[in-house]
């Protein structure tokens, strides 16, 4: 972890040249799903020594290169996706040498997929005048064959740079111009094409997926895709014009066209036409037959083209009546990462004029941006609902940080989106599930944070890019500060602070075993968890740093920061608008005046979150009240069990060995402590928190007093009862009060409220203050137990304005033991609806805890003459029909019934009146008279009465069997049955007439799975396969799989193989990514509890014995599972790992034509869990099979397959030489002079294994003839004939070389012992004795010259018989080849 004394993480090192522009021409085809393309890439050099020039290229197929004026260079391409071919002999204990093959890719890196080597004759020619260069280039317009040199347009004076280039030699040398042309034929990752297939209902359309993170480079054409590389673009594009044309079968055709020219005329360097494209090569009457069924009003729908930059020309082609090229320019120099488009047959929407002011677009002005929003046909008035809040956030954002950086701003929501929001320069592409009509109240919320968080990433995000990975939490932080306090604007400061409080709370409980925000930027592609994880926490910190920032210098904070980097990248010494760390920490310093080592230190590079244990106490003599404030982090914490929904990211972790960052066991700052006094006064004091366990003492204010309830209580009845308050009570009655309904003696016994005891008031009286509050001005992301009795936490609730201290005190007051004076309080709270709503439906939920038998379910009598007042006709059960209206009483409404479904008795069981209830509320439902949908609320419904069929024993609650009446029983199996059956007929209704996004279809998924785990109803899984098919809605289809994993039915091999196999299939990056979570989830069960079913069996009842059917080792087994990540791993391996199915299923998806590079690296990693890697081979060989020739002559041969050898073919034999002649005589041989001193006839062996000593001179012979026959006589003895025959016939397989005519000596065949003596001259030498083992001849050392040489070639054996003569006829011996 770098500390704030590390210098910043270096840029990467130059690539010896910046892009000054590029220009992209691309033609789309819908039917094939392929484009073809060109890019003019112009380079400007650093160096006069530059030979190489590196860009990203994938997925692509270069057609065509050439320097602009040159000669073309030598190329280089290496495509990632041609290593992720699983070949042959690859499985799955392979996956780390597949992984090595691509890991720099998954890493980010992608700089040498494209090399080109410039000539050696090209020279790089150095400007005397680069200033002149600089001038000449800012006057040059992306059409390069137009120049404004008279100063018709503004001159540009920022020219974009790469890091390490300086501004004095950024134009030192002349540009290179470098023209590539490529085709994509199949799309993996980059671009993603919609309709015109098999389950594939909607329009045609196509888009761009690419994401501003390292594992998400650029995938559509040559470029340099690094985030601190930007430039000028001009992007033409060229697509059929109506979605008619679209939708027609593919054709023969010429080249493509490409801006006004074939491809086969753009190959040309120079720019001529070859002139062979006609317009008469089209024959549109012979093209009727279209890829989808269409009407004559859809096939004449325009296609339109959507893309980054301002709009320059659309031209239809004149060689084409059927297409169109359309050509947009974006002077605002961007990284090729945040390039984007779309083609569709969109509608266009002005969201500007529809929802701005006049009056807005005349403070505006110029800066007053326009705003345009595209949609497929059909969904306008849906776009307009979700979007209608897009131009006041512009203009707000405008105004309190900088001027949008673009000229216009675009949003286009399209089908099958990976993402919910794809972010490119001007333009967002957004996925349609985001869209909801007028009359639906549910998604409000999180919609508008997400399109305004879309919106303000322009500025933190395309404009404003992170240097590195580490300085992503910058730019994803401030645009979620600048989205929320936007929507502080629009909504209100409470829930502003509420929304707050509650990601406050939330990232206390995540933050666990987490590295630090910093560390996590270079791990946010392993999860979509961990991108989850910075968004939450990331703008919680920039929230806390702006309430310190304030309170230091008073008006400043951190959206003072943000502005000054959006506006000038200077302020903060970026380069090419690349944010760091450092940069941000410098800014944040000279905008506070106030050092920030430590909060940096503990907030950005540290992580965790402090626990705060406070206790207090009045000091009577001091008058002070002394406080002890200690951190418990380092004590409480422990490590988080391991959940089935946490388990694919905490396994990926351990995978990659990414572990968590050390806790701190300190965190200082400053922190306000507001004492509430007697009087009323709220006094700050601030304490610098310096210690584990600081102790402070704060002097009291105000004169020892303290008013009694009871009185207040009397002064509250008299204001109810129309009395005036005078006299000297005035001055005691406090000035304001929340929670002061319901006080009249009718309403008190109507409600049957409880009041304070005398016991209560006697406490409060002797206390000296109201309440503490600490953390007044929200300057921490922390736990805060305050040790306080609970009418202080009551009076906080009530009298304290700050929504924040409110949520606090709630949260409190449902943690303690149920009262009915708490009942009372609470009910008091969710009546006054001059509290934010968040805080009612919070006291509604808190009701729960007083529903129970010891108190007479007094909380279950509040909640249900609650929602009777608000929704119900007076002194009437039935409800009214619905009125959703108000935002704040529907939630309220949604709210009741979910607090009643924990309504428990001591068995765990609902009881019966609450029920009934909810099937009278589901009855009696009237939705006529509502401008808004109850698909929300009947859903809502639905969920609370599954939870009411559902035992769930409370702490404390009995184990054993409940004696129920034989009645008792009947009328609860009688209500079971029509719980199931209502949920049983919502389930039908989507099937005749659809609910907004399937919401009754994916919420009786729900109940049913709920039933199915609690042993409700049985498990019938093919319920749920029925939804999985192809052809149901998507988020059913998620649904249906989601529940089948929950319910354990993925512990059968064959359903794991069907989600592999419809993953693999699967065209739809979305539901690629759903199905791999859905399987991330189904191994998250597994591990944790093996292969047996999830079905709960819980403790027997038994007449109240509660027998354990578990033994101890498997106990042990389950800890050891859920306690670790390693333990559950292990276990995961033990079930899986013999499975060959799923091996053959996950080899299935490796080989998959259609998943990303990304998605190869997710697989990868669960190999990486599931099995040991392996570094060797399994090698597969096809059988051999026989051949049969034909001679088609001209020596031409014809082989011919037949049938397949099975069998091993003989052992190759050596071939045999003609036989050789032997002759035998019966007459004395030449007489062999001895050397030694006794003669010695020698064995027959060693005869021949004597060399030559005496030199031979050479044949005078000038000229070559054939030899003379030669024969060589050897004398041997008369017996053994037999064994001489055998001698002779194996000296004619060996090898032999016959005689040469030159004079030089005879080549030596392989395998021979010895040379041939001649026959005139032998001169034999002794055999060696034992002790001296013969040496093996060597040619090469042989210095004579024997006549014959190596003729002949025999086995020495000395069992040989001897005396026989043989004669052999040399010239009969052929020489073989290489011999």
């Amino acid at each position: 972890m770098p500390g704030l004394i590390d210098p910043p993480p270096s840029l990467p090192p130059g690539l010896g040249f910046s892009i000054y522009a590029q220009k992209l021409w691309y033609d789309i085809d819908f039917a094939t799903r392929s484009i073809k393309g060109r890019t003019e890439i112009t380079v400007q050099p650093h160096s006069k020594d530059l030979r190489t020039i590196r860009f990203s290229c994938r997925q692509t197929k270069i057609t065509y290169i050439a320097i602009k004026d040159h000669k073309s260079p030598q190329l280089r391409h290496e495509d990632p996706y041609s290593r992720v071919d699983f070949n042959v002999g690859y499985g799955v204990h392979q996956h780390h040498l597949l992984r090595q093959k691509v890991q720099a890719q998954l890493d980010g890196g992608s700089e040498d997929e494209l090399v080109l080597q410039l000539p050696k004759n090209f020279h790089i020619e150095e400007i005397e005048d680069p200033f002149a260069m600089s001038r000449e280039n800012a006057t040059l317009r992306l059409d390069g064959d137009i120049r404004i040199e008279n100063g018709d347009i503004p001159v540009t004076t920022e020219i974009p740079k790469v890091p390490g280039t300086g501004e004095d030699q950024a134009y030192r040398y002349k540009p290179i111009e470098i023209i590539l042309g490529f085709d994509v034929l199949g799309f993996r990752d980059g671009l993603q094409f919609v309709g015109l297939q098999k389950d594939d209902p909607w329009y045609p359309h196509a888009f761009t997926r690419s994401f501003a993170t390292p594992a998400h480079p650029s995938c559509l054409f040559p470029c340099v895709d690094d985030p601190t590389a930007r430039c000028e673009w001009q992007l033409s594009i060229r697509c059929p014009r109506t979605l008619g044309d679209a939708c027609r079968k593919p054709r023969s055709l010429a080249p493509p066209m490409i801006n006004g020219s074939t491809a086969t005329d753009v190959d040309l360097p120079n720019g001529e036409s070859n002139g062979t494209h006609r317009a008469d090569s089209f024959n549109l009457e012979d093209q009727d037959e279209f890829l989808m069924e269409l009407s004559e009003e859809e096939k004449v729908i325009d296609m339109v083209v959507v893309s980054c930059g301002m709009l320059h020309d659309e031209i239809d082609d004149p060689l084409d009546p059927t297409r169109k090229t359309v050509t947009f320019r974006l002077d605002t120099p961007v990284t090729a990462r945040h390039l984007g488009f779309a083609v569709g047959p969109f509608e266009r929407c002005d969201l500007a004029s529809e929802f701005r002011s006049s009056d807005e677009d005349d403070r505006l002005g110029e800066n007053a941006r326009p705003v345009w929003g595209y949609c497929l046909p059909g969904r306008m008035e849906e776009l307009k609902n979700t979007c209608m809040v897009l131009p006041t956030a512009l203009d707000y954002l405008s105004t309190q940080y900088s001027i949008f950086p673009y000229k216009s701003y675009n949003i286009c929501f399209v089908e099958n989106s990976e993402a919910d929001v794809i972010d490119t320069a001007s333009l967002s592409i957004c996925s349609s599930r985001l869209l909801y009509p007028q009359d639906i109240l549910e998604p409000l919320d999180k919609v508008t944070r997400q399109l305004v968080f879309a919106l303000a990433s322009q500025w933190m995000g395309v404009n404003i890019t992170p240097a590195g990975p580490g300085d992503t939490w910058i730019v994803i932080g401030s645009a979620y500060f600048m989205t929320d306090k936007f929507l502080a604007y629009l909504c209100g400061k409470n829930e502003y602070r509420y929304r707050q409080k509650t990601y406050a709370d939330k990232i206390f409980e995540l933050d666990v075993n987490r590295p630090s925000l910093y560390a996590l930027g270079s791990i946010l592609a392993l999860d979509p968890s961990e991108m989850e994880f910075m968004a939450l926490k990331a703008p919680a910190v920039l929230f806390i740093l702006h309430n310190r920032l304030i309170k230091a210098n008073g008006r400043s904070g951190a959206d003072t920061c943000i502005e000054k980097v959006a506006k000038n990248g200077k302020v903060a010494n970026m380069t090419n608008n690349c944010i760091t760390t450092d940069n941000f920490f410098r800014v944040c310093e000279k905008v506070g005046h106030m050092k920030l080592e430590g909060f940096f230190a503990q907030w950005v590079y540290g992580a965790g979150c402090p626990d705060f244990v406070v206790q207090q106490r009045f000091n009577k003599k001091k008058l002070v009240v002394e406080m002890m404030i200690k951190q418990t982090q380092i004590d409480s914490v422990s490590s988080a069990k391991v959940e089935p929904e946490t388990f694919m990211r905490d396994a990926v972790e351990e995978v990659h060995k990414i572990y968590a960052g050390p806790l701190q066991p300190l965190f200082t700052g400053p922190m306000t402590i507001r004492i509430h006094e007697a009087d009323g006064t709220p006094y700050e004091h601030i304490v610098d928190i310096k210690e584990a366990v600081t102790k402070v003492e704060i002097p009291y204010n105000t004169k020892y007093k303290r008013l009694k309830r009871s009185r207040r209580q009397k002064e509250r009845a008299a204001a109810a009862a129309g009395m005036d308050v005078a006299g000297d009570a005035q001055d005691d009655v406090l000035l304001y009060c929340l929670g002061d309904v319901l006080q009249s003696e009718e309403e008190v016994l109507d409600w049957q409220l409880t009041d304070w005891s005398k016991e209560d008031e006697d406490k409060m009286s002797q206390e000296s203050y109201e309440w503490i509050r600490m953390d007044a001005d929200f300057e921490w992301i922390c736990k805060m137990d305050v040790h306080m009795p609970h009418y202080m936490w009551v009076s906080q609730l009530q009298q304290d304005k700050d929504v924040v201290a409110q949520a606090e005190s709630i949260h409190y007051l449902s943690r303690m033991k149920a009262a009915p004076l708490l009942s009372s309080i609470l009910t008091r709270t969710l009546m006054d609806q001059r509290y934010f709503h968040g805080i009612r439906t919070s006291a509604a939920a808190a009701l729960t805890n007083a529903a129970k038998s010891e108190y007479d379910w007094i909380g279950f009598y509040h909640l249900k003459k609650a929602f009777d007042e608000f929704f119900c006709f007076p002194d009437s059960p039935m409800t009214r029909p619905n009125d959703f209206s108000d935002r704040s009483r529907y939630l309220i409404q949604c709210a009741i019934p979910k607090a009643m479904a924990n309504i428990r008795d001591e068995y765990g069981k609902t009881p019966m009146a609450v029920k009934t209830w909810f099937i009278d509320k589901l009855k009696f439902n009237d939705n006529s008279h509502n401008e808004f949908s109850d698909c929300h609320y009947v859903a809502t419904l639905l969920l609370c009465l599954a939870e009411t069929l559902i035992k769930r024993i409370p702490p404390g609650g009995a184990y054993g069997y409940q004696n129920l009446t034989h009645e008792a029983e009947i009328a609860e199996a009688d209500f079971q049955r029509k719980a199931v059956e209502e949920i049983e007929r919502y389930r039908r209704i989507d099937e005749w007439t659809s609910s907004y996004q399937n919401i009754y279809t994916v919420t009786t998924l729900d109940c049913l799975k709920k039933l199915t785990l609690e042993n409700v109803i049985p498990r019938r899984v093919e319920d749920f396969m029925q939804y999985t098919q192809p052809g149901n809605a998507p988020n059913v289809r998620i649904k249906a799989w989601s529940s089948l994993a929950e319910v354990g039915a993925m512990r059968h091999p064959p359903l794991r193989q069907y989600l592999l196999y419809s993953l693999e299939s699967e065209m739809s990056p979305y539901m690629r990514n759903e199905f791999y979570r859905v399987f991330g989830l189904a191994l998250g069960y597994i591990a944790l509890q093996g292969n047996r079913s999830r079905q709960k069996t819980g403790p027997l009842d038994n007449g109240g014995l509660v027998i354990d059917q578990e033994a101890a080792d498997t106990r042990a087994e389950e800890i050891r599972r859920s306690e670790s990540i390693e333990g559950a791993l292990e276990s995961l391996k033990n079930e899986l790992q013999t499975d060959e199915g799923l091996k053959d299923s996950l080899k299935g998806v490796l080989r998959s034509d259609f998943i990303s590079l990304k998605e190869f690296g997710n697989f990868l990693d669960i190999c990486a869990m599931l099995y040991e890697p392996v570094n060797s081979l399994r090698v597969v060989l096809k059988y051999p099979r026989y051949f049969k020739v034909e001679h088609e002559g001209k020596g031409l041969l014809h082989f011919v397959p037949t049938k397949i050898r099975t069998t091993p073919l003989p052992k190759a034999k050596p071939p045999t030489l003609p036989q050789p002649k032997i002759v035998f005589q019966r007459k004395p041989t030449l007489p062999v002079p001895s050397t030694s001193p006794t003669p010695q006839r020698p064995p027959f062996h060693n005869i021949i294994n004597q060399q030559q000593s005496t030199p031979i001179p050479p044949r005078l012979s000038a000229s070559p003839a054939p030899p003379p026959r030669k024969t060589i006589k050897l004398k041997i003895g008369k017996k053994n004939s037999t064994a001489l025959a055998a001698l002779a016939s194996s000296s004619a397989s060996v090898p032999m070389s016959a005689p040469q005519p030159s004079p030089q000596p005879l080549t030596s065949v392989p395998g021979l012992n010895s040379q041939m003596p001649p026959p005139a001259s032998v001169h034999p030498t002794p055999p060696q004795s034992k002790s001296q083992p013969s040496q093996p001849s060597d040619p090469s050392r042989n210095n004579t010259n024997p006549d014959v040489g190596d003729a002949l070639s025999l086995p020495a054996d000395p069992n040989k018989p001897k005396g026989i003569k043989l004669k052999i006829k040399l010239n009969s011996i052929k020489k073989e080849e290489g011999v």
